[in-house]
């Protein structure tokens, strides 16, 4: 059976963040996802590969991953994640068995037997939230073909920095005031966006021209969403790029 994170309460509700998101979903931020996933793979073209999405979120880029030839299969712990990736294959590709969308868990590793030898195995900022990210990381190891991708996305460790992240997260999660978590989410704005208002408001007199374009240049995503998921996002996890190739070279 899958490992259940250990406080439920402390979890944030990435599903619902990204049922938000997909109403601003459009082609625009579709293609920009599409060319992101080939840039971020060095590849021109995934027609014929195989392709697993695994904490597959809004569904997105398993959507462009189908739609640059793919055969996907995505799937995440969180059941309105879930919904959202279903939602775009019932839009996208209806009844087209090119694309398999289930619910399970990484640290399933019953439920990963289902998986192998894969061409592209991609989990863009999911195994650090699953509360077991170096047991995720050991399950999905074996998945990738020999001479296939593993790409994964880790939160930076940075320390102090990271450990006062962690103690916000963890007050955003477990607050039941609407008003610190509005206080929490606008220190996070400021924190991380206040340097790039002031900057395009030097060089543009417009402060939100970056926020505006985000999803041109950051994966088709939304400024507003990926803030969202930021501030609240537990489980929450941290390593150096070090600590993770380290990990990976001792288990291949």
């Amino acid at each position: 059976m899958a490992r259940e994170i250990k406080d439920p309460k402390k979890r944030f509700a990435f599903g619902k963040n990204w049922s938000k998101f997909l109403s601003h979903l459009n082609e625009d931020r579709i293609e920009e996802a599409e060319k992101s996933l080939l840039e971020k793979l060095n590849m021109t073209s995934l027609k014929g590969k195989s392709v697993l999405d695994i904490g597959s979120g809004s569904g997105l880029f398993s959507l462009a991953a189908y739609r640059l030839g793919a055969q996907v299969s995505s799937f995440d712990y969180d059941k309105s994640s879930v919904a959202c990736t279903t939602s775009l294959k019932e839009t996208y590709a209806p009844k087209d068995s090119k694309w398999l969308v289930q619910q399970g868990s990484v640290l399933d590793k019953a439920f990963l037997k289902q998986f192998s030898e894969l061409d592209v195995v991609y989990s863009w900022g999911v195994l650090h939230h699953t509360g077991y990210m170096y047991q995720a990381l050991e399950n999905i190891l074996p998945l990738v073909k020999k001479g296939g991708i593993l790409f994964i996305s880790i939160y930076n460790d940075q320390g102090g920095a990271s450990r006062r992240w962690k103690w916000i997260k963890n007050k955003y999660n477990t607050t039941r005031s609407p008003l610190m978590r509005k206080v929490l989410t606008w220190y996070t704005l400021f924190r991380l966006w206040l340097i790039t208002f002031i900057k395009d408001f030097l060089s543009s007199g417009n402060p939100l021209k970056t926020w505006n374009h985000y999803g041109l240049n950051n994966r088709g995503m939304s400024a507003y969403y990926d803030l969202i998921d930021w501030v609240g996002g537990l489980s929450f996890e941290v390593a150096t790029p070090e600590e993770i190739l380290n990990f990976a070279k001792m288990r291949l």
